[in-house]
């Protein structure tokens, strides 16, 4: 990481380590949480976070993981409680006897030129996962108490039905508070209690998941990703990624082309 990546926030929880370089820091919703060898940095679905590069400051390698409870709950059922916006008890951690060297040697595949294994990675990121949530989690809580999810306001989830099409285009609150049966300022009010982001910052939560899926058919240039998403310039589309990413459009789909 040698950039600044603006606040947004993802679909699903994820977690940060170290894999070599500067210790660093972000900020999860208003907590600076360091990320060093000896500790992590996790993050809730849906929670606000954002990173600050410094000044003249050495690049930092991260391995950044996002997990999919999906995909989790397809292994083991129980992780679909992953999903919840209370999964993680506190956004900074210090790792678990165990967990370092599964990051190494997680870190050292990826790396690797010939990396083609898919299983053997999946295997690994399962087991690292598990160390993880056991270590860090709410896991037991959320199984017990059902509350799988934050509970949505349904006048919110109306919104949110309403901009899921409409992600190719500018923010319209009108339209949108009109769907959903409030004025501006209480679906403002309502829409980042219920979610924790803003509806714009929402919305490029959006934009963003779908540019991942349109970014693994190589098929389709980059203007073209873009223009679906509501970007008329590449440029633009190219800097838009790059502030919530990390790295830019091109090299995120030559990473995921190689571990396809």
């Amino acid at each position: 990481m040698d950039r600044s990546l603006v606040p947004h926030a993802h679909r699903a929880c994820h977690v940060l380590f170290k894999a070599g370089g500067s210790d660093s820091a972000f900020k999860v919703k208003d907590q600076i949480c360091r990320l060093t060898n000896e500790t992590a940095v996790v993050v809730n679905a849906w929670e606000q976070h954002s990173y600050t590069h410094p000044v003249d400051g050495d690049a930092t390698q991260i391995l950044a993981l996002y997990i999919e409870p999906t995909w989790l709950a397809s292994i083991d059922r129980q992780l679909i409680v992953s999903g919840s916006a209370e999964f993680f008890r506190q956004p900074n951690v210090r790792l678990v006897p165990g967990v370092a060297d599964k990051v190494a040697e997680l870190v050292f595949i990826l790396n690797s030129p010939a990396t083609d294994d898919q299983y053997a990675i999946e295997c690994l990121v399962f087991d690292l996962m598990v160390l993880v949530f056991d270590a860090f989690s709410n896991r037991t809580t959320l199984l017990s108490n059902h509350r799988l999810a934050r509970e949505t306001d349904f006048r919110v989830q109306r919104a949110i039905n309403w901009l899921r099409p409409r992600i190719h285009q500018p923010l319209d609150l009108a339209s949108m508070a009109k769907a959903s049966g409030l004025s501006r300022s209480h679906l403002f009010a309502r829409f980042r209690h219920t979610t924790g982001l803003t509806p714009s910052m929402f919305l490029n939560t959006l934009r963003m998941e779908a540019a991942h899926t349109l970014l693994m058919d190589n098929r389709q240039l980059l203007i073209e990703v873009g223009q679906q998403l509501g970007f008329t310039a590449q440029g633009n589309f190219s800097r838009f990624f790059r502030e919530h990413q990390g790295v830019s459009p091109t090299e995120y789909r030559q990473v995921t082309q190689r571990l396809m």
